[in-house]
């Protein structure tokens, strides 16, 4: 097998993280809600942890499901209490830090659970399967249709909820259909990518687009093709270099974003 046959999986997940993820992104950022993706990945981690704990194998479907009943969870509880008045950024902390400290003590009881910790930090990119591939380009694809129709609304809702509410639009009703999908989304990612790879798929293209772009269709594609050259080179250069894959496609958008902020400071 090739070298390129053998990294195409991994190149096409990275394109495919990057659009979905992006447009996420610049919701995530709009509602300064920035942690929210990191609280619910570790939700997810913590259902397959469990299910990891019960006797099942990490990539079953039984583990997909306890991972992405966990993650709905977690996103009835944040739209349930975004119209209390109890700060949205310490809430998301407070859920992380507990599911992570729930996964640590129940992963202590696993064999192996040390590895299995790490699995869910920086994920396996680079061993995705085509099965996988197609599973999360029809998920995706599903969720564009919906974003589709309702991302004018969903686009009110994350810039000004208040407006949003004035236009008379069902907020809660909009924000869980947003908190589902993105569960959705986080669940089946951290699957292939890992808690970390997500997270910097889901922020660093739409932060840096959101610099130099304005609409969301401009931010969206300019943050697609950002993420998906970053997340690529990134795995060439582990690759190449021998390192772990995830943390040195996390380092890499650590590199793109800096050199983005210079670019946007000199442009002043």
């Amino acid at each position: 097998m090739s070298l390129f046959l053998f990294l195409l999986p991994a190149f096409v997940a990275c394109i495919l993280f990057a659009g979905i993820h992006t447009y996420l992104g610049v919701h995530v950022i709009s509602r300064g809600i920035i942690f929210i993706d990191l609280a619910l990945a570790q939700l997810a981690a913590l259902g397959m942890t469990v299910a990891v704990f019960l006797g099942y194998e990490v990539n079953t479907w039984t583990a997909y499901f306890f991972a992405l009943s966990f993650a709905l969870l977690g996103s009835l509880f944040f739209t349930f209490f975004r119209g209390i008045k109890i700060h949205q950024e310490a809430l998301i902390g407070v859920v992380f830090a507990i599911s992570t400290a729930l996964s640590i003590l129940i992963a202590d009881k696993i064999p192996h659970g040390g590895e299995h910790l790490k699995y869910i930090l920086n994920g396996s990119i680079l061993w995705v399967s085509w099965p996988q591939i197609v599973k999360v380009f029809l998920i995706y694809s599903g969720l564009g249709v919906v974003y589709s129709i309702f991302g004018n609304q969903l686009l009110a809702v994350s810039l000004n909820v208040h407006e949003a509410k004035g236009q008379g639009l069902h907020v809660k009703a909009l924000d869980l259909l947003f908190y589902a999908t993105f569960s959705l989304v986080i669940t089946n990612s951290v699957q292939m990518g890992g808690i970390l790879l997500v997270f910097s798929f889901l922020i660093v293209p739409a932060l840096t687009s959101m610099m130099f772009a304005q609409g969301l269709f401009q931010r969206v594609l300019l943050g697609w093709l950002i993420g998906a050259m970053t997340g690529i080179g990134g795995i060439l250069f582990s690759y190449a270099a021998d390192l772990p894959t995830g943390a040195t496609v996390v380092a890499s958008f650590g590199g793109t974003l800096a050199v983005a902020t210079i670019v946007k400071s000199r442009m002043r």
